[in-house]
Order: structure tokens, then C-alpha cells, then sequence
């Protein structure tokens, strides 16, 4: 097999991947994908849904990398290959501490903005020389955001409702006066 099929089968029958970090196998994948429905009691303790929205992506990966050789020789950009299981959990967890979101590809779709939330990393007699990585993942919604300058309340038909906010100073409460009807009506015993 030549160096183009290596590639190509590596890359794009392999498929799957963690910010470029390859797994040697990935024994389970869980996605999931919710929607929040919001409720609002109304009488009589019925509730009645008026808005939804959807939750950020999560994923979970069981994940197996063996280390030891590379299959393809000088391949430098793939940064699990030939790396010992002790070396790629210390990328993952580097990855993990970074903040950064990155993309992670799966036999079902390619997520991206991804974070890991959860790295469990399980070693018994049969996983001693091996890395098996449970991996919980959740996309991260980044959003744009600008500022956006208001015209002079001046050339505003209602600027007293689509003006900019306005520093008019502290506010002090002034005690009102009784009233002449609110002290006759505590005579006849209607106030308290």
C-alpha cells in the first residue's frame, strides 16, 4: 500500500478524532441532543409551555489509544500517533486545561466547539499497557456580540422610550401628606 492509500485510509475510513488526536479504536459513542421546554403555572396548577430552546450538544467517547509505533513513518501532524498512552493522556489533559474549543469528529457528524467536561481514564489487567479514555464533551455557543450607538434623544419621535439610559442622579423618596378623604375615611373606620 502506498503512502497516499496509508493517508487516506487513516484520515478518512478511521474517521474519528479529538482535536486531531487519533484513537487507535473507539469502542462507544453516545450523543445527545436536548431541548429545553419551559413551563409556567397558570390556575389550577396547569402548566402551559410558551418558549424552547436548544441545549448545547453533548458527546460521550469510550476510547482506546495502544501507542507504540506509527503506521505511517514522519507523519508529524497527527499528534497521537507513535506517542506512548502516558503521552497522549497528557495531551488530552493538556487539551482539557487549555479552555480552547476544538473539534471533534465521530461516525455520526463532526462537532465543533467542543470542551472536554469530564476525562476518566480507567486501568485494570487487561487495559495496563493501553490508554482507555472515557471522554464527556460538551459544545460550547459562542456568540458575536457589538455595540450599537443610539441617535441624539433630540432627533428621537419618543425618546423618553428609545433613548440611551440616562444618568439623572440619586433619587430621594418625599413623604406625602395625608390626605383629607384618606383621614376621613379611618374616622368611620373604612382605613386602617
Amino acid at each position: 500500500m502506498d503512502l497516499d492509500n496509508k493517508l487516506h485510509t487513516l484520515l478518512f475510513k478511521q474517521g474519528r478524532s479529538i482535536a486531531g488526536i487519533v484513537p487507535d479504536v473507539v469502542i462507544e459513542e453516545k450523543h445527545a441532543d436536548t431541548l429545553t421546554i419551559t413551563d409556567h403555572p397558570v390556575e389550577q396548577g396547569a402548566a402551559i409551555s410558551d418558549h424552547a430552546f436548544k441545549n448545547p450538544a453533548e458527546l460521550t467517547m469510550t476510547c482506546g489509544f495502544s501507542g507504540g509505533g506509527s503506521l505511517i513513518d514522519g507523519l508529524s501532524f497527527l499528534p497521537s500517533i507513535g506517542k506512548t498512552p502516558a503521552e497522549v493522556y497528557q495531551q488530552l489533559l493538556t487539551l482539557q486545561e487549555s479552555r480552547k474549543p476544538f473539534e471533534v469528529v465521530t461516525g455520526k457528524r463532526t462537532y465543533s466547539n467542543m470542551l472536554f467536561r469530564a476525562l476518566s481514564v480507567r486501568t485494570d489487567v487487561k487495559t495496563s499497557n493501553v490508554l482507555m479514555v472515557e471522554a464527556t464533551l460538551r459544545q460550547v455557543i459562542i456568540v458575536q456580540t457589538q455595540a450599537v450607538s443610539l441617535p441624539p434623544a433630540e432627533v428621537q419621535a419618543s425618546p423618553q422610550k428609545t433613548a440611551a439610559p440616562a444618568n439623572t442622579g440619586v433619587k430621594q423618596p418625599v413623604e406625602q401628606k395625608e390626605s383629607l378623604l384618606s383621614r376621613g375615611a379611618g374616622l368611620f373606620g373604612f382605613g386602617g
